[in-house]
């Protein structure tokens, strides 16, 4: 059965220090689930546990995204993680440091029961 998209959520977080990808990806995903409370998962007779969570990051450098550890960031459901390029680099005049803004946009759908029919 095709998954339906239930919940649309989204997030920013920043490094201002040391251009940390993953640092800055874990706080836009702890801004997004910040802002919501889904009672509705219970309309059928689900949990929270039972949904699927498709993430994605958009950061300057995808490659430096440790999605697993982002990953660990959502305390519920079935959890995939996708780094792409976006979000922003601010460089410090000097030019040795810079400020990384991560985006986050995360979907969430309930699992539904497969209907076995004999």
């Amino acid at each position: 059965m095709a998954r339906v998209r239930c919940i649309t959520e989204m997030g920013m977080g920043v490094d201002v220090h040391g251009r940390d990808a993953t640092k800055a990806a874990k706080r836009a995903v702890s801004d997004a689930i910040r802002h919501s409370s889904l009672g509705f998962v219970r309309l059928f007779g689900k949990t929270a546990h039972d949904m699927f969570v498709d993430v994605v990051i958009g950061v300057p450098n995808p490659e430096g995204v440790d999605t697993s550890a982002v990953a660990k960031e959502l305390p519920y459901g079935t959890v995939t993680v996708k780094a792409v390029k976006g979000g922003l680099e601010i460089p410090a005049e000097s030019g040795g440091d810079a400020i990384l803004i991560a985006q986050c946009g995360r979907d969430r759908e309930p699992r539904r029961q497969q209907v076995m029919r004999w």
